[in-house]
């Protein structure tokens, strides 16, 4: 019962931190739109946070605009007179057009409105990531001070011949400065080059290494991290595991399990699996002095061992943390070349998504992966403000595809009346509104299924 609470409270922190990371970009992104609607003159008749089909949950009408936050949270919408959109409002587009409508502005007035949106979610990612810099800094590990090499969480890597202990040296022919960057490279690689007990190799990585990865039932999440000595960490004051139970206390160092001998916490599982729900004796370094601890083995075969921190290990020479902080003026191009560099990473992405034969399409998820990715603990804003950043990207990127019903749809419309002189008539604009609405709800179905149910997986 107390695994179960404890589940389902992370589970309340990451969709809390989910719909405020989307009430965020939603807003700002319609903001987009209404703030440049305005400034040229558009009457703007309401403003939504989430859809409203039916009843609204809050409305208040100020002005001309009613501004509100519906109970449908799939996105939001400024209604904008005069504009076929997501309202099919087809009554008020029979009347003549009034000045004050967005179908009686000049094609570059309008060209700007749609782009308003995604305008704001790009300048709103340079933003974040500028302030995350300033505040926070950024600490990475150079790959050459993880002197142990991986420790490998992910059986598909395993699959593909990578062991614990090996060191990856380069991604498609580049050397990896930082570790942190290399899950990220093998997602999109062809080849992988290590370094196993001092000799080179390379390893072709398959086509398919997305569709595998999705594929994997036991997946973890992460790929690969560095190699660690057990060292136990700082247990919580509500840890209830085997191990804070035993006596373990903060930096003892497990030498052996049953007189077995082990150097890396990766060594461990092994031992463990074959003594589940018995009780196991643990030879422990405890800041030189060598004791013995006896501690129950769970039905998982663990027995609840906190990592140290990224600071502990580096100042126990495991690996080496790279620090630098960042003044504002140094922030804000550093930002800017953070989010462009996430924006091609989520392009080269979508092209394997793009092509079926890669499997990627399967790993396509809905709102139960973006929350996934939300911190569990309270008051971990860094990495909040991190994902935000990085949907902020994604929002703008997807909605400057063109297809009808998102802002690319009706940018490439405008783009094409202001190269031939034509506009498309409202009919063509409706109908198109209406085949985007559905290929967009598809999309979005085939997503959230996937996420509950591996509609794509074949499961």
């Amino acid at each position: 019962m107390t695994l179960l609470a404890i589940n389902w409270g992370n589970v309340g922190i990451q969709v809390f931190y989910l719909i405020l990371s989307l009430s965020i970009l939603v807003i700002l992104h319609e903001f987009g739109h209404y703030i440049t609607a305005k400034w040229f003159g558009c009457r703007v008749e309401k403003f939504y946070l989430f859809f409203n089909p039916w009843f609204s949950l809050v409305k208040k009408k100020v002005g001309e605009t009613e501004y509100g936050i519906g109970w449908l949270p799939l996105g939001g919408y400024v209604k904008i007179a005069g504009m076929i959109d997501e309202s099919m409002d087809k009554e008020a587009m029979k009347l003549p057009p009034q000045s004050y409508e967005f179908r009686s502005k000049p094609a570059w007035q309008r060209l700007i409105i749609m782009l308003g949106g995604i305008i704001v979610n790009i300048l709103l990612a340079f933003f974040i990531y500028a302030m995350v810099l300033f505040v926070w800094g950024e600490t990475k590990v150079p790959n050459a001070s993880v002197k142990n090499g991986i420790w490998v969480q992910d059986s598909v890597l395993y699959e593909l011949s990578l062991r614990n202990g090996d060191k990856i040296l380069a991604v498609d022919g580049k050397p990896m400065e930082f570790f942190d960057e290399i899950q990220a490279k093998l997602l999109l690689s062809k080849n992988i080059t290590i370094e196993r007990n001092g000799v080179q190799s390379n390893i072709t990585m398959p086509h398919n290494f997305i569709e595998r990865l999705v594929e994997n039932k036991k997946k973890t999440g992460m790929l690969l991290m560095q190699r660690i000595p057990p060292y136990v960490g700082a247990y919580d004051a509500k840890d209830s595991s085997n191990g804070k139970k035993a006596g373990l206390q903060e930096m003892d160092k497990i030498i052996a399990i049953d007189s077995l001998p082990v150097a890396f916490y990766d060594e461990m599982p092994v031992i463990l699996a074959s003594r589940k729900n018995q009780k196991v004796n643990l030879s422990v370094d405890r800041k030189g002095t060598l004791i013995n601890v006896q501690a129950n083995v769970n039905e998982d075969g663990k027995i609840g061992l906190p990592f140290l921190t990224l600071e502990q290990f580096d100042s126990l020479g495991v690996f080496k943390l790279d620090k630098k902080k960042y003044g504002l003026l140094e922030a804000i191009p550093a930002g800017i070349s953070m989010a462009m560099g996430k924006l091609k990473f989520y392009i080269d992405q979508f092209k394997l998504i793009l092509s079926p034969s890669t499997g990627a399409y399967k790993g396509l998820g809905g709102f139960k992966s973006m929350g996934s990715i939300f911190p569990t603990q309270w008051g971990e804003w860094e990495s909040f403000w991190r994902i935000t950043g990085f949907l902020s990207i994604v929002l703008a990127f997807m909605n400057l595809l063109p297809i009808p019903a998102l802002d690319g749809g009706h940018v490439v419309f405008t783009l094409v009346e202001m190269i031939t002189g034509r506009k498309p008539s409202e009919k063509f604009l409706e109908y198109a509104q209406i085949v985007g609405m559905i290929l967009l709800l598809g999309l979005m179905l085939f997503a959230n299924g996937n996420d509950w149910f591996g509609w794509g997986r074949g499961k």
